[in-house]
């Protein structure tokens, strides 16, 4: 199996010589290889993930399914070490969000301030940070349930907070218990990396980098005040996790947030595309849809484990096809395409505020 690097960035190829060279890597598939041990992991922890949502009664079955993609690795020590962060970074976003929701819900300026806030110091954080996974969850969960109480203001945001918290400890636990399993027939090792220091320009860019990414979310309350645009959530989530970038790049003065958003976009589109049609044709066939999700996670983990420049566009695609094949309380089509919608719409949020700074930067 190769490394997983969820944040390698290399050069973009041109679009034919990309696809060939995706058509070889997928040509030997399914070998057997520890490459594929790692896929059919990877997809054990999201069915039992999708298996406890619905005996647990969790409400966004998708996000917790994703959260088993995105903890799960074949070492049980990185895979215990991002669960930790994932379950900690989660909490303390939706409690903050909780305790401040009563005074920022008064005005959408306050609410706007707040989420720019939020997402630009976690995202600062997260880039500087050894613990940055677990920094990059708090700002995402904090934005989620801000937004979430921002579109539904005659509920309770408790239960909002609680519902965030229950799908990712389910996700996690599956995954922590999958990887444990997996070490017994698997044995690994794994020497963390030493922490380099930070340079001081590489905290500058890291700073005019995570400000991008919180002037965008600060854009959303006032999408939803005059629009009452659905799938917002998923919006904050793209703004997010698309500058969540390696320092390396912003050091060297790459264009990491623009590849990065190119790879969403394709990733994220041809996922969410394939699982809505999977939802249309398949009549809500149990048996279909769940061949679908299978094949749809190996997909995407096989492009993530791949040594192409186009890894994090297999994140992007298993995350599509998991929150739109598999909507809350079953099939779904209209609620898959509203989320991948979100997706979009955090995309061309995102955008505009890059080409400001980038015009003002030059």
């Amino acid at each position: 199996m190769q490394p997983h690097h969820p944040h390698r960035h290399q050069p973009d190829t041109g679009p034919r010589a990309l696809l060939a060279e995706l058509w070889r890597d997928f040509a030997p598939w399914p070998a057997v290889s520890l490459r594929l041990a790692d896929e059919i992991i990877c997809l054990a922890s999201v069915l039992l993930a999708i298996f406890w949502s619905h005996l647990l009664g969790v409400g966004n079955v998708g996000w917790a399914a994703f959260s088993a993609y995105m903890v799960i690795r074949t070492s049980f020590a990185d895979s215990l070490w991002r669960g930790g962060l994932r379950v900690l970074g989660t909490a303390a976003g939706v409690a903050l969000a909780w305790l401040l929701a009563p005074q920022l819900m008064r005005a959408t300026a306050l609410l706007s301030i707040a989420l720019a806030l939020g997402g630009a110091i976690t995202l600062y954080l997260a880039l500087l940070d050894r613990r940055g996974y677990g920094w990059l969850i708090a700002g995402l969960s904090f934005a989620m349930v801000l937004v979430d109480g921002m579109q539904h203001p005659d509920q309770s945001l408790g239960q909002f907070a609680q519902a965030r918290l229950l799908e990712v400890c389910v996700g996690t636990g599956a995954a922590v218990l999958v990887s444990a399993l997996a070490m017994l027939a698997l044995p690994r090792t794994t020497q963390p990396p030493t922490p380099e220091p930070i340079a001081l320009e590489c905290r500058q860019a890291a700073f005019l980098h995570a400000l991008q990414g919180g002037v965008a979310l600060a854009l959303i309350p006032w999408v939803w005040r005059v629009f009452h645009l659905q799938a917002l959530s998923q919006s904050s989530i793209t703004i997010m996790a698309v500058m969540m970038v390696p320092m390396a790049d912003l050091a060297a003065l790459a264009a990491p947030a623009a590849t990065r958003l190119r790879h969403r976009l394709v990733g994220a589109g041809i996922g969410g595309l394939l699982a809505t049609a999977v939802l249309l044709l398949s009549h809500a066939s149990p048996l279909i849809m769940t061949l679908a999700a299978c094949i749809g996670v190996m997909v995407g983990r096989h492009i993530e484990n791949g040594k192409l420049p186009i890894t994090y566009a297999g994140t992007q695609f298993a995350l599509a096809f998991l929150v739109v094949l598999v909507p809350d309380g079953g099939p779904d089509a209209a609620l898959g395409i509203e989320r991948l919608a979100g997706i979009f719409l955090g995309m061309a949020l995102l955008e505009p505020v890059r080409l400001l700074f980038q015009r003002f930067a030059r």
